[in-house]
């Protein structure tokens, strides 16, 4: 008995995502990326790592994402490259910038509100330690999140970069007297007259010593000394 012939038209297609090695593909370009845990990887990166041509790659991560297995995360060092990261992991300070940025954004009006905080405790108390400042910010609760004592740090030291602020030493006497000795203090830079207390040296004073994106420096980097405003006005000064 023969066989009826098999219209062509009526065969099941192949799916296009069941071409031969893309689910292998896939496996291998979602290892690659848990491999690099809370830094995630640039779309580039992937493909050298993994040898696959751009097509598949491409493909294969668009697969990844509908499946929700990886998700595209903002890098703060480089805006314009796609970042991957398995969604189990939380991007890291090096790719989101911590706290202070939101969708990898600088939270400028956050930082506004703890700079014009810490600007009216300093006034009110003349003269503070970052221990002072910190406990007051905790205080007032101006943030959802608990800000650490490296955060004050960091918007203290942007303040000086600033001369919104003066980073002096304690003397124990005046203004000081409730300070031990030596202990790093801040107060409000005056124009009238900055000193009570022996500022800082020329050298610990460089830009590089506070800044906060000290990290995320480079030479040829987004950040770097070559576009930091802070250091040409560190160098222009006549000490």
């Amino acid at each position: 008995m023969s066989r009826r012939p098999v219209n062509p038209s009526l065969k099941r297609k192949r799916p296009e995502t069941d071409s031969p090695g893309l689910v292998d593909a896939e496996r291998a370009i979602l290892n690659s990326i848990k491999g690099k845990k809370d830094l995630g990887i640039w779309a580039r990166d992937i493909k050298q790592e993994t040898k696959l041509t751009d097509h598949v790659v491409n493909k294969s991560l668009k697969s990844l994402l509908a499946k929700k297995l990886i998700k595209e995360v903002v890098n703060i060092q480089n805006k314009g490259k796609k970042h991957y990261m398995a969604v189990e992991f939380e991007p890291s300070k090096e790719i989101s910038g911590g706290e202070w940025y939101v969708d990898g954004n600088l939270d400028k009006e956050l930082i506004n509100v703890l700079k014009q905080l810490c600007f009216r405790y300093l006034r009110t108390q003349k003269v503070a330690t970052l221990e002072g400042v910190y406990n007051e910010l905790k205080k007032n609760r101006v943030v959802t999140f608990d800000i650490s004592n490296q955060q004050v740090s960091e918007i203290l030291n942007s303040m000086v970069l600033d001369n919104d602020l003066i980073e002096v030493k304690s003397t124990g006497l005046g203004d000081y007297h409730s300070i031990p000795i030596g202990t790093v203090c801040y107060r409000i830079a005056s124009a009238a007259g900055v000193a009570k207390g022996p500022r800082m040296g020329a050298f610990a004073s460089i830009p590089c010593g506070a800044c906060p994106r000290i990290s995320l420096c480079t030479p040829n980097g987004v950040i770097s000394p070559g576009t930091c405003v802070y250091y040409t006005k560190w160098l222009s000064i006549d000490f």
